[in-house]
């Protein structure tokens, strides 16, 4: 694996004696990403060390994704890898359909009405139910953070190639 990588999920605590790891997806695709047999970077984000594994069994459990991992078959071995990121390369991203769009590219995004008034930058999005929200940080002073819900209504435009996003607001979005 070479090239750019996006972050996929986060080891956050071991699970039982066997090995498994709890792992909290940051993916839209977690069942594709943490299906048996995908090859995953584990990385320590802070030092730069990394190493690339295979998942042999996963499994959701409430909020987290139950992973083994291939040669890890003691708590022993996993405990170290607490806090770890999960990255796949750029070049293993699927193709998305039009109107499809991995958070990476969404972040970051400047947004603006359809009046070219300027709102701010996309900083988080939420997935509280039906549909996402993307978080508008406004500029300094210029108030809390927008709510975008991502729905046809509202967002009119999004280029992730210019990063911005042009959106209708609806009564009651400010």
């Amino acid at each position: 694996m070479s090239g750019k990588y996006l972050t996929v999920g986060k080891v956050v605590n071991t699970h039982g004696i066997k090995g498994e790891v709890k792992v909290l997806s940051q993916t839209d695709f977690a069942d594709e990403r943490f299906a048996p047999g995908s090859k995953l970077l584990l990385q320590d984000e802070e030092k730069g060390t990394s190493l690339e594994v295979k998942i042999i069994s996963s499994r959701a459990h409430k909020n987290v994704y139950i992973l083994k991992l291939a040669g890890f078959d003691d708590i022993n071995i996993v405990e170290k890898y607490k806090g770890w990121a999960l990255k796949i390369s750029e070049d293993q991203q699927g193709k998305l359909d039009e109107g499809e769009y991995y958070y990476h590219e969404i972040i970051g995004c400047k947004v603006k009405t359809d009046e070219g008034q300027e709102l701010g930058t996309i900083t988080e999005i939420l997935s509280p139910g039906a549909n996402d929200v993307w978080v508008v940080e406004r500029p300094k002073g210029a108030g809390k953070p927008i709510l975008i819900p991502v729905i046809d209504e509202v967002l009119l435009r999004v280029d992730v190639t210019e990063k911005m996003v042009t959106v209708k607001l609806m009564e009651g979005l400010i």
